[in-house]
């Protein structure tokens, strides 16, 4: 018996006519024989114009934190409307199916609402129902508290569900999605980009929590825990034409060639904040990421140095660019800060390099620098890992060095 999830994005559900497509695709899987779950995120658009509602009349129009349980009742309504067509279009097609809403298919999770985790998957009488030949039909983007209250998973939720439904049935996932896989960089901004057939996990949760939009880190990191084979896909394909195609997610053990760098990656959306003048104290820097950590702030690259003024000294660090805001005037309002200068920057940008290779390689990092230095790139920044090196450069030149390092590599097509 061969169990398969298949999840299809928010464009591949844009219209009526895509939705048949994307059942026509799930018809070819079990007229091959497979037993199938499909997970759906709501229409392109949908979940936008939810959230712009409960800004207007929810709790963030009286300045209070956006996500409470009743928005995410609104924002994951459009998930059940996909859920139930996706359901009706394989029906019309002689396919077995009901769909299984988030309470319905045990999908358990805590009660952070907004971004809530899956902590449990209580999925036997679904399982049941798909290995007796129905398909079910299942909404990403949503779970249930053991209270019952309803929760949203938080932005990218969808591949998250279908990878927590993948490792409760032991089974691989498809990730349908508006492009052909994962490639070396993205092909919009570089055209040698090239189709990777293979990636390993660690890779591309890198990638992943780096700016790379076709699969979320969550869900990456949720099947390297498991050890669910991922596969990302076209849901332009046409039926029984997506054997093969792709690129596999999956152990690094399985790729049989291993590539010094694998991907590159350009993030625009990264704002850099400056603290001259801080006391020299060891509390000083436990302190002011405490308040960030405590206010769900993610924080990447962190620069400390010495200041001219004897006992004081500078730190610069990174954070996304739509909580650099909220950033400074946490910062602004501590005693601790009182006597700092605190700018905030929000022309930067971060280019990556990601490879499991990088572990057994020297000189990853001069490569990387040599090319950076010949088309005059100036570095603000560094950040690394085992197998990622990133750096902070100025907006303008995000895309001169996103293509720089590409061709270094040898990754382009």
């Amino acid at each position: 018996m061969t169990r398969l999830v298949m999840k299809f994005g928010g464009t591949s559900m844009a219209d009526p006519e895509r939705i048949l497509h994307a059942a026509r695709l799930v018809q070819s899987e079990v007229e091959a024989g497979r037993k199938v779950a499909v997970v759906v995120s709501a229409m392109a658009g949908v979940t936008n114009q939810m959230v712009a509602w409960t800004d207007i009349i929810g709790p963030a129009a009286q300045g209070l934190p956006s996500s409470d349980d009743e928005y995410d009742v609104v924002v994951t309504s459009g998930e059940q409307v996909t859920t139930g067509l996706m359901a009706m279009a394989l029906r019309s097609l002689g396919v077995p199916a009901r769909s299984w809403l988030s309470w319905q298919a045990g999908i358990i999770t805590d009660g952070v609402h907004g971004k809530a985790k899956v902590v449990a998957i209580e999925a036997d009488d679904m399982a049941a129902s798909i290995d007796s030949g129905v398909v079910a039909v299942i909404p990403g983007f949503q779970g249930v508290t053991r209270q019952g209250r309803l929760t949203a998973l938080g932005r990218g939720g969808s591949d998250t569900s279908a990878t927590a439904v993948a490792a409760a049935l032991d089974c691989p996932c498809d990730i349908y999605t508006d492009v052909d896989g994962v490639f070396t960089t993205d092909p919009r901004l570089n055209v040698h980009a090239r189709m990777l057939p293979r990636i390993s996990y660690e890779e591309m949760l890198e990638l992943a929590s780096l700016g790379a939009k076709v699969l979320h880190s969550r869900s990456v990191g949720l099947a390297m825990c498991h050890r669910t084979p991922l596969r990302v896909l076209n849901s332009r394909l046409k039926p029984g034409e997506q054997h093969g195609k792709g690129t596999l997610v999956c152990h690094e053990d399985e790729i049989l060639e291993q590539r010094i760098v694998s991907g590159v990656t350009l993030s625009a959306d990264e704002s850099r904040i400056t603290l001259m003048g801080l006391p020299e104290d060891p509390t000083t820097l436990g302190r002011i990421f405490t308040l960030l950590g405590e206010a769900e702030l993610n924080v990447d690259m962190i620069v400390q140095s010495p200041a001219r003024m004897e006992g004081r000294g500078n730190l610069l660090f990174t954070v996304g660019r739509r909580d650099a805001d909220k950033a400074v005037r946490l910062l602004a309002a501590e005693p601790l800060l009182k006597d700092a200068e605190i700018n905030k920057d929000d022309g930067v940008a971060k280019v990556s390099i990601v490879g499991a290779g990088m572990r057994s390689h020297a000189d990853v990092a001069g490569t990387l620098f040599r090319a950076l230095a010949d088309k005059g790139v100036p570095v603000q920044a560094v950040a690394t890992s085992e197998i990622k090196i990133s750096v902070l450069v100025d907006g303008a030149w995000g895309e001169l060095a996103a293509r720089a390092l590409h061709t270094a590599f040898e990754l382009d097509a």
